[in-house]
């Protein structure tokens, strides 16, 4: 891959990184955010983002091409996992999309950078009984991303965020994870060169205390994705004046009602299901772990099950499963065993699975209680009588639940939901686009850029006529 040395990730595998070359970048990082970034209208960044998602949606662009010709070696998905899930993503990158993000994100609020310093109308503030006050924000001057490399776009929504607030952003990638953010720098970098240069992307392995100091030294604010052990360690580090964002471990699950389950719709719902099973190969916190599939219905859970397995025996053919480590191979050889042992014995459980690879398992099981899985296209599929058993089943991961995926009618859908956001659930969405969130999207129902934001308020008194009055 022959790509100018713009970042520290386009240095050779042997290239040494030190603490003097971490602390010249962060302070290189700040004076080019100055020059270059905080001039900028939010309206000007979000043009280029899109120019840049454009580009990539495009057959013959160039990274586009380097990611399909050489990700599969570089980050263990197929060439066709990579294609859709990068497709799906920079989809979202339209004028509209990014203007309903920042409504709901700033609302009336104005920057207090760039273009628009200038004060908003008196049609644009809160109005209370005895003031009028103005909103201000402003984002970190130098914003510090520790990514974790089971999935790119986390990261590469990150990086977009940090470029609307106008941040000088420093990306921390996992050991051997830098492929697809590096190439997704390098777009930024082509289309505007000023705009590439507020970015910095690096990869070392954690825990490399002396140039993660000085990185942290310089940070106001840090956002971390990882086990909860990896972010509590993290934390630690952190001197105190520095903002940490922390998205630790969160699973997903999916549920499938009788009402859906017709002659007519059964097809749609198998495939919305293998949809999400086969997303970035199940790794993430979105991809669900078990699909609770409602009994009583025209098709039978077990049914449901086996035509899962035949889909996504299918699509391994058109979609297939990347590479796996010998040790991921060896844990879902391990619980195929068990459950092949358990199969035998009763006839309330079943498995179907790929022949002479670990490519993908459906275990089909009566217990309702959530299990994690190995994932690597592992899908559990369990039968329940209503959503009640459901919550009851998956009580033990409470707190701890990304999204949840429904199949049901539109008329029971909004009742789910309900159910579901009462739980404590942040996410809920139709089976099939668990994967794919928009770019509204409140990870772990927390707000995207209103956590890097900070806020001030201006109030003055209203302004009185001549006689007095307000």
């Amino acid at each position: 891959m022959n790509l100018p040395n713009y970042f520290f990730a386009d240095l050779p595998p042997e290239a040494t990184l030190s603490p003097t070359m971490i602390e010249a970048a962060c302070d290189t990082l700040k004076r080019n955010r100055e020059k270059y970034l905080l001039p900028r209208t939010t309206d000007d960044i979000v043009k280029i983002l899109c120019e840049v998602a454009t580009e990539w949606l495009q057959p013959e662009n160039k990274f586009r091409k380097l990611v399909l010709e050489l990700g599969p070696a570089e980050t263990g998905f197929s060439k066709a996992v990579l294609e859709k899930g990068l497709d799906g993503f920079f989809r979202q990158f339209t004028p509209e999309n990014f203007h309903a993000l920042l409504e709901q994100e700033l609302g009336d609020a104005v920057s207090v950078t760039g273009g628009e310093r200038q004060l908003a109308s008196d049609a644009d503030c809160s109005y209370h009984a005895s003031r009028i006050t103005y909103h201000f924000w402003r984002g970190p001057e130098f914003l510090v991303h520790i990514c974790a490399g089971n999935i790119p776009n986390p990261t590469l929504m990150s990086i977009t965020l940090g470029l609307l607030t106008r941040s000088a952003q420093f990306v921390k990638c996992a050991s051997g994870a830098s492929f697809l953010p590096r190439l997704f720098a390098h777009s930024i970098y082509e289309l505007d060169h000023k705009l590439g240069a507020c970015l910095e992307i690096a990869e070392w392995r954690g825990g490399h205390r002396e140039l993660e100091n000085v990185l942290f030294t310089h940070a106001d604010c840090l956002t971390a994705t990882g086990s909860d052990e990896t972010l509590a360690a993290i934390r630690a580090q952190l001197p105190a004046k520095v903002r940490f964002l922390g998205y630790g471990q969160r699973v997903s699950f999916g549920f499938v009602t009788r009402e859906v389950l017709r002659d007519e719709t059964t097809a749609e719902i198998v495939s919305r299901a293998a949809d999400d099973v086969i997303a970035w190969d199940q790794n993430g916190c979105l991809s669900p772990h078990v699909i609770y599939v409602e009994e009583r219905g025209a098709l039978e859970s077990d049914k449901f099950a086996e035509l899962l397995a035949v889909e996504l025996a299918k699509r391994e053919a058109t979609e297939p499963r990347g590479i796996i480590s010998v040790e991921e191979s060896a844990v879902i050889a391990s619980r195929r065993a068990i459950y092949e042992a358990i199969a035998i014995h009763r006839a309330d459980a079943k498995i179907w699975s790929s022949q002479n690879s670990t490519a993908w398992t459906v275990v089909f099981e009566h217990d309702v209680s959530f299990r994690f899985s190995p994932l690597n296209r592992f899908i559990y599929v369990k039968p329940v009588p209503d959503v009640v058993a459901v919550m009851q089943g998956v009580d033990a991961i409470h707190g701890k639940v990304s999204t949840v995926g429904i199949a049901a009618p539109p008329e029971k859908m909004k009742e789910l939901a309900l159910r579901f956001a009462r739980w404590g659930t942040p996410r809920i969405c139709p089976l099939g686009q668990m994967q794919n969130p928009p770019l509204t999207w409140r990870h772990d129902g927390r707000p995207p850029l209103g956590d890097l934001v900070t806020w001030t308020d201006f109030e003055i008194e209203p302004r009185m006529d001549t006689d007095g009055h307000r």
